[in-house]
């Protein structure tokens, strides 16, 4: 596995956020974004500006017993913002989660979905969730997305342990229609370095969905670049592009893309 340290996870998400910001100056809040059905520019800012917020509350605020609410939003005073509040309003955002995690640190008992149950879960999450929605904001710029080595490989651990948490099996019951027989995948980036050891095996024949980096036969395999794999794991690529190839029970691949979603 690769656990970033939760310094770099702070980093990242200034970082990745001002990357977002930088890939949507100039892009018309109201345009599509095709990796977001029914999501306009405006909609994708707002969601992500709320997630820093709702995550910096939990964080500042110590919140170790909690049930998720969908209905509460952190977007007050964003919905009538154009482009320039909306970057200054992103740019606050990740100013303030970032504040709250590293007056925290990464061990101060928080809630979570996960396995873990400390702020450091939140700087990881918050990373991984700004580092998506910048592919999400490219795509909507029409611009390349490109993403660090260790950072993209931490997403797929990071979103596989998110998969196999019971809580996240217990709050999303649909997870469960992962698991069947022969139901096994194995994901292979082929532009790494061998230390990066970029290659997943994910079980779901089971009671339960297993994984580990390793290289091992499954049931459906795909190769390709980091970026890419990553992309297609996210479903913000189809597997279908030419960009990775599947070889295998090209079935098994989409029976988990339709159902392991957020």
């Amino acid at each position: 596995m690769t656990l970033l340290s939760h310094d770099r996870y702070c980093s990242e998400i200034l970082a990745q956020t001002d990357r977002t910001r930088a890939v949507l100056r100039g892009v018309p809040v109201d345009t599509a974004v095709p990796t977001c059905p029914d999501w306009t520019v405006a909609q994708l800012a707002r969601h992500l500006g709320h997630a820093h917020r709702w995550a910096a509350g939990l964080v500042r605020d110590r919140i170790v017993d909690f049930t998720p609410d969908p209905s509460l939003d952190s977007t007050a005073g964003a919905e009538n913002l154009d482009a320039a509040g909306l970057d200054a309003w992103l740019a606050e955002g990740a100013e303030e989660v970032v504040a709250a995690l590293r007056e925290a640190g990464p061990d101060v008992p928080v809630w979570t979905f996960g396995r873990e149950r400390t702020s450091g879960f939140w700087a990881r999450r918050m990373t991984h969730e700004t580092a998506m929605h910048r592919a999400d904001a490219a795509s909507a710029a029409g611009a390349p997305f490109t993403i660090e080595q260790d950072v993209a490989a931490d997403t797929i651990d990071e979103w596989l342990d998110i998969i196999t948490s019971p809580l996240a099996m217990a709050w999303k019951p649909q997870l469960k229609e992962l698991l069947g027989d022969g139901r096994t995948l194995h994901l292979h980036a082929t532009d790494t370095p061998p230390e990066l050891n970029a290659e997943w095996f994910i079980d779901a024949s089971g009671e339960s969905v297993e994984w580990r980096r390793a290289h091992e036969k499954a049931a459906v395999a795909v190769r390709g670049p980091l970026t890419e794999l990553l992309r297609v794991f996210y479903r913000r690529l189809p597997a279908d592009t030419g960009l990775v190839e599947v070889i295998g029970d090209r079935a098994v691949l989409e029976h988990w893309l339709e159902r392991a979603s957020f």
